[in-house]
């Protein structure tokens, strides 16, 4: 049986790549990634000339631009970063088919008995550089036994002397001594004077010969080992610097003392325990498409062709066990160009008669041209959807009640909102659900209807009647101002006279939270029945922050 191998892909620069390949004309100019923690700005990522600058990760902004005037910063896009690093995890499928993501910025492919299809283990670490290095990218690699290990070789193998220094090795100095040493040409403190190695033998450095994991791990940081930051300064603070020398340790010390983390991940890089690679599963697709002999531009033949792969599309949800949230129907012109057709559904389904008559409402729509020549059908949003919901117990009961009960209602509803999405769009179309506050203007949210089920159940809430139409206070005027109820008030530029009031209602606003509405204070809330017929709902402010008064706020119809 083959030894295992395990290839680790480290991208150092990777964001910061990113967006220089985004940005083709800011290749020479200084660049890092700004990550916001708190109020707090520092730099995640750098490109060669930042690096070249002085400026080091994890510095914050300011500094970094009082050394740097010139540097260029971008905000960090987590979600755009992971989309590129998908992107390159793909590509690195040409060389094993067990690829996996490590981190944000590191990929780790299983190449066991993969390797001799490229040549051997030194060409394939060549040909990947290589290709990395096309594409704007600096990697740096390491291929060993175990996983833990080729993660070490990557990121510390082929760096300056690991081993235990003086004070004058000039990563232990002060940062501010470090950013002015990068210019110096030995050391002036003594010491030895940095050996800087040739790309090829670091890359020979880097890649483990089968079965030395130890004398490889051995002259590498404690830091290597995958460690926490705590972990790695708890072992310093005792001398343990340097994988060799924890390597003599005994365990169960070390597990009292520093916890089972540290000793799991020496096993797992020395291969004692075990660390599989699991790729990433690929994300469901399901698309279909058809090219025609002769182009078409009538809605029958649009509407033939369309049921030819709406079929076929429902089956391969089926298979998955998924139903399309989305539909998405591109018609390719022959002249060039594309007609795209995009429904939304209030509920997931793979039923084509529920969804046909979605996309022939829009054929309406297309312009034709001199023909479509190519028609082509996605689901672009699915989720999971099951033929059966197993319960038992008094579940069952429940559920066939509920059953026979709603579903014509529950279906009619969903299929009136989605003829409605079709035209106007399913976010426009919205539904109201209760909350928990006795804030007038608090007792309800807004949902989308199609993505959020309709309440069921009794609507909570005080047992006084409110208003059909409320809107923002609106000043009345009165004359004398006083919290008592008057007999008369101007409102929108008309008198009205009292017939008869029901209240008050007292309403205090949430102390706990600073609504600015709410700084006129507690307010005292009545049913008015005017004389001119109109029945409003009016409360006096006690005032606050701000001053005190008499408001309307809504019509009882």
């Amino acid at each position: 049986m083959a030894c295992r191998r395990v290839l680790s892909l480290w991208f150092p620069r990777f964001a910061a790549e990113r967006a220089l390949r985004l940005e083709r004309g800011l290749t020479d100019r200084p660049l890092a990634i700004v990550r916001r923690v708190g109020n707090l700005q520092t730099l995640c990522s750098l490109s060669r000339a930042a690096e070249a600058e002085g400026v080091h990760r994890g510095q914050g902004l300011q500094d970094a631009r009082a050394m740097c005037p010139d540097l260029l910063t971008r905000a960090e896009d987590p979600r755009g970063q992971a989309a590129f690093l998908a992107a390159v995890r793909r590509w690195a499928g040409k060389f094993s088919p067990w690829v996996a993501e490590e981190g944000a910025a590191g990929l780790m492919l299983d190449l066991t008995g993969c390797a001799h299809l490229f040549g051997g283990e030194a060409p394939l670490a060549r040909q990947a550089e290589q290709e990395c290095a096309a594409q704007g990218l600096t990697v740096q690699l390491g291929l060993a036994d175990t996983a833990g290990a080729a993660w070490a070789l990557a990121r510390f193998a082929g760096a300056q002397s690991s081993a235990i220094r003086s004070g004058d090795a000039i990563d232990q100095e002060a940062r501010a001594t470090r950013s002015r040493a990068v210019k110096r040409r030995n050391w002036e403190r003594g010491g030895p004077a940095p050996v800087k190695l040739p790309a090829a033998a670091v890359s020979a450095v880097r890649i483990a010969p089968p079965g030395q994991v130890h004398q490889v791990l051995a002259p590498l940081p404690i830091a290597a080992l995958r460690l926490t930051p705590q972990e790695v300064d708890g072992l310093g603070k005792v001398g343990l610097r340097t994988v060799g020398e924890l390597l003599g340790q005994p365990r169960a010390p070390l597990a009292r003392r520093y916890g089972r983390g540290v000793v799991r991940r020496l096993d797992q890089a020395l291969g004692i325990e075990p660390e599989p690679i699991a790729p990433a599963r690929p994300p469901h697709r399901f698309a279909l498409r058809m090219g025609l002999p002769d182009p078409i531009g009538l809605e029958d033949d649009i509407l033939a062709g369309l049921d030819r792969l709406l079929g076929p599309l429902c089956q391969k949800l089926n298979a998955k066990g998924r139903g399309a949230r989305c539909i998405r129907f591109e018609l390719y012109r022959a002249g060039g160009g594309v007609e795209r057709i995009e429904v939304g559904l209030a509920r997931s389904t793979r039923d084509p008669a529920q969804i046909r008559p979605l996309l022939a409402m829009k054929l309406s729509d297309v312009d034709a041209g001199f023909g479509f020549d190519m028609l082509r059908l996605e689901a672009p949003v699915t989720e999971p959807m099951s033929d059966r919901q197993h319960v038992g117990g008094m579940e069952v009961s429940d559920a066939v009640t509920t059953a026979r009960a709603t579903p014509a209602k529950t279906d009619a509803l969903e299929r009136l909102l989605e003829r409605l999405g079709t035209r106007v769009g399913l976010e426009a179309i919205t539904r109201v659900h209760p909350a928990d506050s006795r804030i007038p203007e608090k007792t309800d949210t807004v949902h989308g209807a199609a993505w959020v089920p309709a309440h069921t159940g009794p609507w909570p809430g005080p047992p006084i009647q409110r208003p059909v139409l409320a809107f923002r206070p609106e000043p009345v005027t009165r004359t004398p101002d006083s919290p008592h109820l008057p007999s008369a008030f101007r409102w929108r530029g008309r008198d009205w006279a009292v017939a008869h009031a029901v209240g008050p209602e007292r309403i205090a606003p949430e102390w706990w939270l600073d609504d600015p509405n709410w700084r006129s204070g507690q307010r005292d809330y009545w049913r008015v029945d005017t004389q001119q017929g109109p029945r409003l709902w009016l409360f006096y402010a006690h005032g606050g922050a701000v001053s005190a008064g008499w408001f309307c706020q809504g019509d009882f119809g």
